[in-house]
C-alpha cells in the first residue's frame, strides 16, 4: 500500500513523501520492525524510475518512507547540496517512529548518502537514526576531479546554471555555504560513535571514485566504530540508476539485521 503524506522540517519547509507499506507484513510476526527513510541524489525525486526501482526492493525488508528533498520534486524551498537537508531527514525519521516502526533506518544516494551520514552525526532524540546506509557518497567536500562533478559545480555555482536547473524541476539556493563549510561527511563518519553504517560504493563510479569510499573507511577506523561495513561493489557505477537489485537485496538483508540483531 503507498500514501503520500508531508512533513514541515524546523526550519519551516514543505516536504513531500511517499510512505510504501512493507511488502510481507501479512506475514511477519514483527511487520513494524522497520521502517527505511530514502534520501534521493542531486537533481532526483521519489517518483522517478530508478528511485521507485530502489523503494520497490527495499520494501521487501520494511516498510519504505521516500522523500523529495528540498528544491526538488513536489517539496518546498530551495535545495543547499547537502547543508540543510539534515533537518528533511530528521522530520522523515520522526514520522517513521511516530508511525509505529520500532528501528529507523536512513539511506541515501550520491548526495543525500552524505545528507544521511551528516544526519546521523548531527541529529538527537527520536530524529537520530538506529541504522545508516550511505551509497556513492562523496567523503568530502568541493571534489572536482572528475569531469561531470566539475560540471555540478559550474551549475550549483552560477545564475546560469541554477536557471537551467530550475528548467528541470530542480531548486538550488544561491546563498554559499558559510565559512567555515558544513561539516564533511568523513568528519561525520568519524563522530557518529558505534552506529551501525554501511558504506557502498561502486569501483567505475564516474563521479566519486573510490577515494571517497576509502576516505569514509578511514574516518571509521579512527573513531573505532566497530558496527561499520564496507560493501565495494565491483563494476557499480553511480548511485540509483546504477545499483543493481542483488546489492539493494544485500543492503536490505544488512538493515534488517539491524533491526532483528542475534
Amino acid at each position: 500500500m503507498r500514501s503520500e503524506f508531508t512533513l514541515f522540517t524546523s526550519d519551516s519547509v514543505r516536504i513531500e513523501g511517499t510512505h510504501v507499506t512493507y511488502a510481507k507484513a501479512k506475514n511477519d510476526p514483527d511487520p513494524m520492525a522497520l521502517g527505511i527513510v530514502m534520501a534521493h541524489g542531486f537533481t532526483g525525486n521519489r517518483k522517478l524510475e530508478d528511485v521507485q526501482k530502489v523503494v520497490n526492493s527495499l520494501r521487501e525488508f520494511g516498510g519504505v518512507l521516500s522523500l523529495d528533498l528540498r528544491g526538488h520534486g513536489d517539496s518546498g524551498g530551495e535545495g543547499t547540496m547537502g547543508m540543510d537537508e539534515i533537518h528533511d531527514i530528521d522530520s522523515a525519521v520522526i514520522h517513521a517512529r511516530d508511525f509505529g516502526y520500532r528501528t529507523v533506518a536512513t539511506i541515501g544516494f550520491s548526495m543525500g548518502g552524505s545528507i544521511v551520514l551528516r544526519q546521523g552525526s548531527l541529529s538527537s532524540g527520536m530524529a537520530k537514526p538506529d541504522a545508516v546506509v550511505s551509497v556513492s557518497a562523496p567523503g568530502f567536500w568541493f571534489y572536482r576531479g572528475t569531469r561531470v562533478m566539475r560540471v555540478v559545480h559550474r551549475l550549483i555555482e552560477s545564475s546560469s546554471g541554477r536557471l537551467a536547473l530550475r528548467g528541470k524541476g530542480v531548486r538550488i539556493t544561491s546563498a554559499p555555504w558559510p565559512e567555515p563549510p558544513p561539516m564533511s561527511p568523513e568528519q561525520a563518519v568519524e563522530n557518529m560513535g558505534h552506529m551501525p553504517l554501511l558504506i557502498v560504493h561502486g569501483d567505475v563510479d564516474r563521479y566519486f571514485p573510490l577515494e571517497h569510499a576509502h576516505a569514509l573507511e578511514a574516518a571509521a577506523g579512527k573513531a573505532g566504530n566497530p558496527n561499520v561495513e564496507v560493501l565495494m561493489v565491483e563494476g557499480f557505477g553511480h548511485a540509483e540508476s546504477a545499483i543493481e537489485l542483488e546489492t539493494l537485496d544485500r543492503i536490505g538483508h544488512w538493515m534488517r539485521k539491524q533491526a532483528s540483531p542475534e
